[in-house]
């Protein structure tokens, strides 16, 4: 009997709802953006140049990263987990299976990678 009651509530505020659920992906992306660029987390900006920025010295090793809103989220996640499944030779490290990073924070980063245009 109680479910009528939420979910009458959750139509009301129907608004709300989707707000609510942007905000919380707000901050994962913001999550992942610190791990892009923290040098004990993903240090992904030693090797990458992104969003229109350019980078000298380390960051230009691997590929300047554009585009990746139209990736597929898994494709994504299976890059950084390991991208030897997709590139034998990758200089880039297996953060997730090597346990640099976790679950959610491999979700993380893919929500800002997600934000590359």
């Amino acid at each position: 009997m109680r479910r009528i009651p939420q979910t009458l509530l959750a139509l009301s505020l129907g608004i709300a709802i989707p707000v609510s659920v942007q905000a919380s992906g707000d901050a994962l992306v913001k999550e992942g953006a610190k791990i892009f660029k923290t040098k004990n987390l993903g240090n992904c900006i030693s090797c990458h140049a992104a969003n229109g920025k350019t980078l000298d010295g380390p960051g230009s090793l691997g590929p300047k990263l554009t585009g990746l809103s139209a990736w597929p989220e898994k494709a994504l996640h299976d890059k950084i987990y390991d991208p030897y499944t997709t590139n034998p030779i990758s200089a880039m490290p297996p953060f997730g299976k090597n346990g640099w990073l976790d679950e959610h924070q491999i979700q993380a980063l893919v929500a800002y990678l997600k934000t590359i245009n």
